[in-house]
């Protein structure tokens, strides 16, 4: 069962937009909790860029090699992880650029992501993911049933 998602909204005019931003997000938690690739497509723009440094170097991929990754590990649901999935905020920048900064766990990590969605070809979709990420214990992602 996933948890209450908290959610920031500025003003009331960006209903429309924003509720399309959260369903964005609610797909690309569910494909990542699936590693489902096809539905994390959907969501990325296909020139869409994934980053991290939280160990020091630069990890940096574009869509086409990183949801292959995504496809090939075993996904979260078959191992039966608790979802933590949380949304910290939605911001516009203007009518077709947006800010989500949103959290997830997967194994033993715990991710805090930064997307940056755009509004092209008529739908929302997610133009970079920039992460940190923290270790946490197995435990905590595979509770003893």
């Amino acid at each position: 069962m996933m948890k209450e998602r908290t959610v920031v909204l500025a003003t009331k005019h960006l209903a429309g937009p924003y509720e399309a931003v959260m369903t964005v997000l609610a797909d690309y938690f569910d494909g990542l909790y699936e590693s489902d690739a096809a539905k994390l497509g959907r969501v990325f723009h296909v020139n869409a860029i994934y980053a991290c440094a939280t160990d020091g170097t630069l990890l940096f991929r574009r869509t086409d090699e990183y949801l292959p990754i995504v496809a090939k590990r075993p996904s979260p649901a078959s191992r039966h992880e608790t979802r933590d999935d949380k949304i910290l905020s939605i911001e516009f920048a203007g009518p077709v650029t947006a800010l989500a900064r949103v959290q997830c766990a997967i194994g033993e990590k715990a991710f805090t992501d930064l997307l940056s969605l755009i509004h092209v070809d008529d739908r929302w979709q997610i133009i970079s993911k920039v992460f940190h990420y923290d270790l946490r214990s197995v435990s905590a992602s595979n509770p003893t049933p």
